[in-house]
C-alpha cells in the first residue's frame, strides 16, 4: 500500500477543527490521526500488529511519505518521525479507553478521546484554582 500524498484529508481536518480542543490538543490529534493511519499501513506491509512495529520501521517509512518530501528538510523528516512515534503512547491509550485494538480505532474515537483527555486537563486546573 502507498502513503497517502495528504497529511490528512479535508474531511479528516474538519472533524479536528470541530473539536473542543486548543491549537495545541488540535495539532496533536491531527499528528496522532496522520500516525495512526501510517501505521496501519507500515503494520500491513510488513505483516505484524502496530504494537510490534520497530521505530526504524516508522522513521523509514515517514522519510519516503509523499507528503513530507516538497520543501521539507531531513531535520524536520527526522523530528516528525520521531512525533509519529511518539504517537503510540496516546493511540494505546485511545485503544485502551475504546476497548479496541490500536488497528481498529477510527478517527471519531481518537478526536473523542483527545477531547476527554482535554476535558480532564481542563478540570484539574480548575480544581488546582
Amino acid at each position: 500500500m502507498q502513503p497517502s500524498t495528504e497529511f490528512l484529508t479535508p474531511e479528516e481536518c474538519a472533524e479536528v477543527d470541530q473539536a473542543l480542543l486548543t491549537s495545541r490538543e488540535r495539532f496533536s490529534a491531527r499528528v496522532a490521526i496522520y500516525a495512526l493511519r501510517t501505521l496501519k499501513q507500515i503494520a500491513q506491509v510488513n505483516g505484524v500488529a502496530i504494537t510490534k512495529l520497530d521505530p526504524k520501521q516508522i522513521e523509514a517509512w515517514v522519510y519516503q511519505d509523499e507528503s513530507l518530501q516538497t520543501g521539507i528538510d531531513r531535520e524536520f523528516r527526522s523530528f516528525f518521525a520521531q512525533l509519529v512515534i511518539a504517537s503510540l503512547n496516546p493511540l494505546q491509550q485511545a485503544a485502551r479507553a475504546t476497548g479496541v485494538p490500536i488497528e481498529s480505532l477510527t478517527v471519531a474515537q481518537v478526536i473523542i478521546w483527545f477531547e476527554e483527555q482535554a476535558k480532564l486537563n481542563l478540570s484539574k486546573i480548575t480544581s488546582d484554582l
